[in-house]
Order: structure tokens, then sequence, then C-alpha cells
């Protein structure tokens, strides 16, 4: 997705924006202090991607302040992740929003056509890990990315994914997301040819400790090109491999 810094220089260039206004509109204050959130009105020009709204601990009323800015100064599409039923209703009632019940995460506007280098493959170990890896598949897709899912293909029946490696030959990056002992990071590291974003879930039994052993093994991977984001951190990945798919895009 190509950042409004790209955008903006690239108008001056063919002429569509003049000198002066591409210099008004980097002018233009970066953030809106509206008491309770100080929103980032430049996060887009600075990265290429808009702020997201994190949900949790947010009040609906507080979601809504917030979206309240965002769309007032031209921020049309917007993600929110960790969004809870009860503040769904309160922003509902002012927002028409798309909401996933799994992965807690919601979207307001139009998914962007897809605009990446490649494909991001989503592979979940387990039916279990599927609320997460739902939350990295809507992460990736709203910020303009080709994304196929692989669910249920862990390493307790091998055969599901070896029955998947045209998919996973075919990905720029891929996000491996497994809970308990999380080898499925390790295998795909060992097969593919790509970055793998490995993502430990807090799915498994007493020992797996809410998701600390699948992530110091997926910490300790021995394939090359694995790394690790937090417990359960779907958003985080499907972020980081939308980055990946996007290189070279932004300035």
């Amino acid at each position: 997705m190509k950042s409004d810094l790209k955008s903006i220089l690239e108008g001056v260039r063919d002429g569509s924006i003049t000198v002066s206004e591409a210099a008004l509109r980097l002018k233009e204050k970066p953030y809106e202090d509206i008491d309770f959130a100080k929103v980032d009105l430049h996060r887009r020009i600075r990265q290429g991607t808009a702020e997201v709204i994190y949900g949790a601990g947010k009040t609906g009323e507080q979601i809504c302040g917030i979206m309240d800015t965002m769309i007032r100064n031209g921020q049309s599409n917007i993600l929110i992740t960790r969004l809870s039923e009860e503040s769904l209703k309160t922003v509902s009632e002012i927002y028409e929003l798309c909401y996933d019940k799994d992965a807690r995460i919601a979207t307001y506007g139009d998914y962007p056509k897809p605009d990446g280098i490649g494909r991001i493959v989503i592979a979940s170990g387990g039916t279990s890990d599927i609320p997460v890896a739902k939350e990295a598949e809507i992460t990736a897709r709203f910020l303009g990315n080709d994304v196929i899912t692989m669910y249920d293909v862990g390493v307790a029946g091998l055969h599901r994914l070896l029955d998947r490696l045209d998919d996973i030959m075919s990905a720029t990056v891929i996000i491996a997301i497994a809970g308990m002992e999380g080898a499925l990071a390790s295998v795909i590291g060992g097969l593919a040819d790509c970055p793998v974003i490995a993502v430990p879930t807090s799915v498994g039994y007493g020992a797996s400790f809410e998701g600390l052993s699948a992530l110091l093994s997926m910490l300790n991977s021995c394939a090359s090109g694995v790394t690790v984001v937090n417990i359960d951190n779907g958003f985080g990945a499907g972020y980081a491999a939308d980055m990946i798919n996007h290189v070279g895009q932004n300035p």
C-alpha cells in the first residue's frame, strides 16, 4: 500500500498537487488531542499504514471518539483489534462495522485491492489456533495483501502440511501459528524459501504455561529465517507480514 508521503511527492512530480498544497499537508498537525487519546494523524505518512485502534481496555465511547477524529481527518478505513462485544454494541450504534467474533477484530470501510509484491500464507497448527490466525488474516487483508490460509496443518499429522507444499512455495512470507510445543514454525521454516513469522498461542495443557513453551520453542528454532512475535499476537504477525510483502513500495 503506497504511503501518503509517496503519493504527495508523486503528486508534486506529475503536477496534480502544487508545492504549496504539499507543504500544507505535511505541516498539518501530526496528532489531535481529544483528552483521553492523542490520535496519530501522520502514522500513514511515516509508516505507510494509518493508526490501528487497540480496543481492549477502551470503552465504546472512547473508540467512537477516536474513530470520529480519524474520519474527520480523512481516514476512511479503520482497523480495531481486541474489540469486546460490549464495546461493539456501542460503536455499532454509530458506525457500521464488520466484526469477527472469533478474532475479536472489527473493520470500518472497504478492504483495499491487494497490491503487495506477492502472497502471504497463514498456517495454523490446530483448529484451536484459528482465532489468532483470523486476527492475522484480517489484518493482512485489510492492509492490502493477497492471503491464503491453511488451518489445522500441525505436526501431529505432517501429511496435512505436506499436501500444501505448492502454497508454501508460492509465499512471499509465511505466518506459522501454533500452541502446544510450537513445532510448526520450525517445520515450515525448513521447507520455505521466504521469511517465516512464528506466532505462539496460549493453546495447550498445563506444561505449555499459556503459550510460554511454544514461545521458547519458536525462539530456539533451528530453522533459519524464523522470527517470533508475542503470544497470541496475530495482529503483530499480520502487520509485519504486510511490511515484508510491501518492501520497496514505501519510501
